[in-house]
C-alpha cells in the first residue's frame, strides 16, 4: 500500500496544482501535460515489464529494486529544478508503481490462508481507491496554499517507508519460470503503443484533435496495443494470458465491466470538477468530492463481506448501476450545485469501488491462481488505457464544443452515462449467452494454485451449442 498509494493519489491530485508547478518550473501547461502522459504510459508499460522480469529474475530482489527506484523518482520530482527533472521523476513513479503492483499484489492475495483474504481485499480496496478518491481534496488543499512541493515530499517519504518495509520483510524467492521465452516483441509493442497513444492524448492541451501531432500517434498507438493483444492471443507461449481470458465467459465479462467503469468514472469526475473551476476555490471543490472516499470505504467493506459468496458476481453490476446513477445526478445540472455534486460524487465513489476491484477478482477466480500475476497485468494495462486516456479526450471535446464548456460537458456526461449502462449490459449479456452462473469461489482449491476457484463456461457457449445442434451431420461423416 505504501508503494501504490503515492502515484495513484497524485494522478487525481495533479489537476489543481499543475498550473502552480508549471509557473515555478518556468514551463508550459503543454509540457506538464506531456509529463503526465508519459507517466501514465510508463504505468501501463510497467504492467508488462513486471511479468517478464518475474519470469527470469529473483522476484523479491526485484521488489526491493522497484521500491528503491520509486524513492529515487519521488525525490527527483519533489526536488525538481526544471521540467526535465520533474518529468523524469514522474515517469519513474508511474513505472515503479505498476511494477510493484504486479510484483506484490498476487503474492499478497494468494500467499496466506483463505481466511485472511477477506481482510486483504478490504484493506487493498480501501487504500487504493480511497487514495484515488482523496486526490482532488489533497490537490485542492495544496493549491489553496499555492504550493506543491510539500505534497511531493510527503510522497517521497511514503516511498521511503515502502523501501524500508521491503527490506525488513525480505525473503528471497526464485524466478517464476526461468525456462520461459523472453518475449521482446510483446515488450516492444507495449512500449511503442502506450508511449505513442499517451503522447497523442497529451498534445490535446495545445492542438486540435485532428492535428497530426494528436491523431497520428493516438490512433497508431491504439492500433499497436490491439496488435499486442492479438499477438499474445496467437502466441504458443505468450507472456500474458490473453487466450485463456478471452475464450472464457466470466473473465471477459469482468474485464469489460472494469474497463467501462474506469472510463466512465474517471471521466465523470474530471469533467464535473473542471466546470467548477473559477466558481469555487480548489479546496472547496476538493471538499465537494470527499464523498467519493466514503464510497470507497463502503464498497471495500462490501467486497470483504461477499468475497467468499456467490453474491460477489452481483457486486460489479450494483457498482455499474451506482456509477450510472452518479453520472445522471451530475447531468441534472451543469455545472452541478453543491448538493448535487456531493450526491453525485458519493454515488460515483461507490460505483468505482464496487466495479474495478470486484471485477478483477471475478476474472481472477476464473483462472488458476498461478496465472494471477498475468491476469492482473493485462487487466491493469487495459484499465490504464481506458482510465487515463479517455478522460483527456472527453475534457477536450467538452472544452471545444460549439455551445460552450457547460454544454460540451453535458454532452460528454451523456456519453459517460452510456458507457456505464453499456458496461453493465455487456456483462449481463455475456453471462446469459454463455450459460455462466454466479458461484461461490472454492478458495482452498484456488489458492492451491493449479485450479480456478469456479467453473467459467466458454465464451458464448449457448450460441455455439445451438449452432452445433442446428448443423446437420452429413451421412458417412466420421
Amino acid at each position: 500500500m505504501f508503494a501504490l498509494i503515492p502515484y495513484l493519489a497524485l494522478s487525481s491530485a495533479l489537476g489543481p496544482i499543475t498550473p502552480i508547478i508549471a509557473k515555478q518550473l518556468h514551463t508550459s501547461l503543454q509540457t506538464m501535460s506531456l509529463g503526465s502522459g508519459l507517466g501514465n504510459a510508463a504505468y501501463a508499460v510497467g504492467t508488462v515489464l513486471a511479468v517478464q522480469f518475474a519470469q527470469h529474475l529473483p522476484q523479491r530482489r526485484m521488489v526491493v529494486l522497484y521500491a528503491a527506484v520509486l524513492l529515487i523518482g519521488s525525490v527527483l520530482a519533489a526536488a525538481a529544478q526544471d521540467p526535465v527533472m520533474y518529468i523524469a521523476g514522474h515517469v519513474l513513479q508511474g513505472l515503479c508503481t505498476s511494477l510493484l503492483l504486479i510484483a506484490a499484489v498476487p503474492p499478497l492475495a494468494i500467499g496466506f490462508p483463505p481466511d485472511k483474504l477477506r481482510i486483504t481485499v478490504v484493506i487493498m480496496n480501501m487504500c487504493i481507491f480511497g487514495a484515488v478518491a482523496l486526490g482532488p481534496f489533497i490537490g485542492g488543499l495544496q493549491a489553496e496554499s499555492d504550493a506543491w512541493r510539500p505534497l511531493f515530499w510527503i510522497v517521497a517519504g511514503i516511498a521511503a517507508v515502502a523501501l524500508l518495509l521491503t527490506v525488513l520483510t525480505f525473503e528471497d524467492s526464485p524466478p517464476a519460470n526461468p525456462d520461459s521465452p523472453r518475449d521482446f516483441p510483446a515488450i516492444g509493442l507495449a512500449v511503442v503503443g502506450c508511449v505513442a497513444a499517451f503522447f497523442g492524448v497529451s498534445e490535446l492541451t495545445s492542438h486540435r484533435f485532428l492535428d497530426p501531432e494528436v491523431i497520428l500517434p493516438l490512433v497508431g498507438g491504439v492500433a499497436v496495443i490491439i496488435a499486442l493483444v492479438v499477438y499474445q492471443y496467437r502466441a504458443k507461449r505468450p507472456l500474458l494470458t490473453i487466450r485463456s481470458m478471452l475464450t472464457s465467459s466470466i473473465p471477459v465479462a469482468g474485464i469489460a465491466v472494469a474497463l467501462f467503469a474506469a472510463a466512465a468514472s474517471v471521466s465523470a469526475t474530471v469533467l464535473t470538477a473542471s466546470v467548477l473551476v473559477g466558481r469555487y476555490s480548489p479546496l472547496h471543490i476538493g471538499l465537494l468530492y470527499l464523498p467519493e472516499v466514503g464510497g470507497a470505504v463502503i464498497t471495500a467493506v462490501a467486497l470483504g463481506v461477499v468475497i467468499r459468496r456467490r453474491s460477489l458476481h452481483y457486486l460489479p453490476l450494483v457498482g455499474m448501476v451506482a456509477l450510472a446513477a452518479g453520472i445522471a445526478v451530475f447531468r441534472i445540472e451543469v455545472p452541478s450545485s453543491q448538493a448535487l455534486t456531493l450526491v453525485g460524487s458519493g454515488l460515483t465513489g461507490i460505483g468505482l469501488g464496487a466495479t474495478v476491484a470486484p471485477a478483477l477478482f471475478v476474472a481472477g477466480f476464473s483462472l488458476a491462481a498461478a496465472n494471477l500475476q498475468r491476469v492482473l497485468a493485462i487487466v491493469e494495462l487495459l484499465r490504464a488505457v481506458a482510465a487515463f486516456m479517455v478522460a483527456p479526450i472527453f475534457v477536450y471535446f467538452a472544452s471545444t464544443a460549439s455551445g460552450g464548456v457547460d454544454a460540451g460537458t453535458a454532452t460528454a456526461l451523456w456519453v459517460g452515462l452510456g458507457l456505464a449502462i453499456a458496461g453493465a449490459l455487456i456483462g449481463v449479456v455475456i453471462y446469459a449467452l454463455s450459460g455462466a452462473r454466479p458461484q461461490a469461489a472454492d478458495l482452498d482449491r484456488f489458492l492451491a494454485g493449479t485450479d480456478p476457484g469456479w467453473y467459467s463456461p466458454p465464451l458464448l457457449a449457448r450460441i455455439r451449442s445451438r449452432r452445433v445442434v442446428a448443423t446437420p451431420v452429413s451421412e458417412g461423416a466420421d
